[in-house]
């Protein structure tokens, strides 16, 4: 199911891409087409241009010249052209002639700029009066290369061979499409073995670190002597408040890190004072309350104990300031650490302790209600209360295994799977 999942977030990310592309390659295809057809036409218009200006007139002398290029330029209109112009080297027209049935289009072309004449052939693409023009500038030299002007032939591009022009570029976008969509589905395996690959070695990776965080959580409770369960237990509860309080996906992974590592500063701690089995002194109680500090220095500002540091340092913390070790009051205690403080308590009231029985659920839940707004977030304790019961009744009938598999369920949930998919 996974990686189903996997393909199809891999297959939403390249799909927007892909039809980007296959839409861009087909839209400059067909334009590049359209284009080329417009030039193949414009040099057979300028080609059939200086065939129909006979060169004999331009070597004419100039006295002579322009009555006989007047006179050739009568002879071209018609058939292929509808307009030609010819202009001297200063850009005057020297002559001109129109096809009958396009004077009012000749006006209208005339009102625009004049194609400039610089020396090589040009074209350009009209629209006039619901037709499609086509002008040519070519360039009128003498035999000694001597520039005297130049000729302007303008044709109209028939319908017939617009919609031959169109159909072909709509081709050639069409084949440019298919080719890029063939690309793309050949590609999308070896994209998705890539996605597969990483995210199994994200997989992995993840394991491993969790598998660190897990080992320390043990090695804290057994240095408490505990069995180890407390930090499973507890980390449940805390996961199930943060779902509730609706926490991001980093900040569950905060939470649950921080869950399994909150008393990690107590392997800093001497055994005469942790192991202690009467109440400790004042000296012996601040000294351990220095496990908040080493845990916060353990855990460091790099890697996955650094997820770990919001609980490690601010479990202690209460909602009116009275707590330790930095008498945080109210939203200035990290939501993770506000969060794992009441599933902390919780589960210390309702376990048994070798100095204590378990609390009744509602004797602890009158407890706890008495540090609401004191100890407690009273926002979060008031989704806890919401939810307090059925948490209960879960973790009293699980045996310890199934404890550390729900707990385990959890931890893949946010570290493994949707922290990549996000």
């Amino acid at each position: 199911m996974r990686i189903h999942k996997i393909l199809k977030k891999a297959l939403a990310r390249v799909a927007p891409v892909s039809i980007f592309i296959i839409l861009s390659a087909a839209a400059l295809s067909y334009w590049q087409h359209q284009r080329i057809a417009e030039q193949g036409l414009a040099r057979v218009l300028t080609a059939e241009a200086l065939r129909g200006l006979h060169m004999g007139a331009i070597e004419l002398p100039p006295e002579q010249r322009n009555e006989a290029i007047a006179t050739e330029v009568q002879h071209m209109v018609g058939g292929l052209f509808a307009m030609i112009s010819v202009y001297d080297e200063d850009g005057q027209r020297i002559a001109s002639a129109v096809q009958p049935g396009y004077t009012d289009t000749a006006k209208a072309i005339a009102a625009r700029a004049a194609v400039v004449s610089t020396g090589t052939d040009t074209y350009e693409s009209l629209a006039v009066s619901g037709m499609r023009m086509l002008r040519v500038s070519v360039p009128l030299s003498t035999a000694d290369g001597q520039v005297l002007g130049h000729l302007e032939a303008i044709r109209e591009v028939h319908p017939v061979e617009l919609e031959t022009i169109h159909h072909s570029a709509l081709l050639s976008g069409v084949v440019a499409a298919v080719a890029v969509l063939l690309a793309t589905i050949v590609q999308f395996p070896l994209l998705t073995n890539l996605a597969l690959a990483n995210y199994r070695n994200a997989q992995l990776i993840m394991q491993g670190h969790m598998g660190v965080l897990e080992a320390l959580g043990r090695a804290i409770a057994k240095r408490d002597s505990d069995t180890g369960i407390h930090n499973y237990r507890v980390t449940w509860i805390a996961a199930r408040l943060g779902e509730a309080a609706q926490l991001s996906n980093e900040q569950m992974c905060n939470l649950i890190a921080g869950s399994f590592l909150h008393d990690v500063g107590k392997i800093g701690i001497p055994d005469a004072i942790l192991l202690k089995p009467g109440k400790l002194d004042p000296r012996e109680l601040e000294v351990m309350r220095e496990h908040v500090a080493i845990g916060g220095q353990i855990a460091g500002d790099v890697g996955m104990l650094a997820y770990a540091r919001e609980v490690i340092e601010g479990h202690h913390e209460k909602w009116d300031g009275s707590g330790y070790p930095k008498g945080l009051r109210g939203e200035a205690i990290p939501l993770a650490a506000r969060i794992f403080c009441i599933a902390d308590v919780f589960d210390a009231l309702r376990t048994k302790r070798p100095y204590k029985e378990p609390f009744p659920f509602e004797t602890a839940m009158q407890i706890m209600r008495e540090g609401r707004s004191i100890h407690f977030d009273p926002e979060l304790f008031d989704q806890f209360e919401a939810i307090a019961r059925e948490i209960d009744e879960l973790i009293t009938r699980c045996s310890d295994r199934d404890v550390m598999h729900m707990t385990q369920q959890v931890v893949q949930k946010y570290f493994f799977f949707e922290n990549i998919e996000a």
